[in-house]
């Protein structure tokens, strides 16, 4: 491939990152907060995503999974109990340790959740084959340990 075909393609790569980023943030904000969920915002959406539907997590594990400080996550785990999604425990164990669950609002916001991200990625697969799938994982993990790579600096 020639440099000029080459340019082109980067340019045409780098305009459906910068679109599909902008998109998927706009979008997700637009099919998260119905009138159901309008009282959070699409973080606490991911903190009930990064919470799930199994067993109570210590707010240490979901800080770690979310890539914030616990002292970060307990403002918003605030909010989210005030309002009825999340409820918190103190471990018999070890009273220090919180552990936090989702209540049945939470549970509904997170099926909600879950709905718009499997919906995206059966839209992603209609009409593309299985090798395609696998070429697009490929290069989305690429995509995203560039990212991880970056963030560590």
């Amino acid at each position: 491939m020639d440099q000029k075909t080459g340019s082109g393609m980067d340019e045409v790569l780098n305009e459906l990152l910068v679109k599909l980023f902008k998109n998927i943030m706009e979008i997700e904000e637009k099919w998260l907060i119905t009138p159901e969920f309008k009282d959070i915002s699409v973080n606490d959406m991911h903190v009930v995503e990064a919470i799930g539907i199994k067993e109570p997590k210590s707010m240490s594990t979901v800080a770690k999974l979310m890539s914030v400080t616990t002292g970060t996550l307990t403002k918003s785990m605030d909010g989210l109990s005030d309002k009825g999604y999340v409820s918190r425990e103190r471990g018999k164990k070890d009273k220090r340790v919180v552990f936090v669950s989702l209540t049945e609002k939470g549970r509904r916001a997170y099926r909600h959740h879950e709905k718009f991200h499997r919906n995206m990625i059966d839209n992603i697969k209609v009409g593309i084959s299985d090798h395609e799938t696998t070429v697009l994982i490929y290069a989305l993990a690429k995509l995203n340990d560039y990212f991880n790579e970056i963030y560590r600096l």
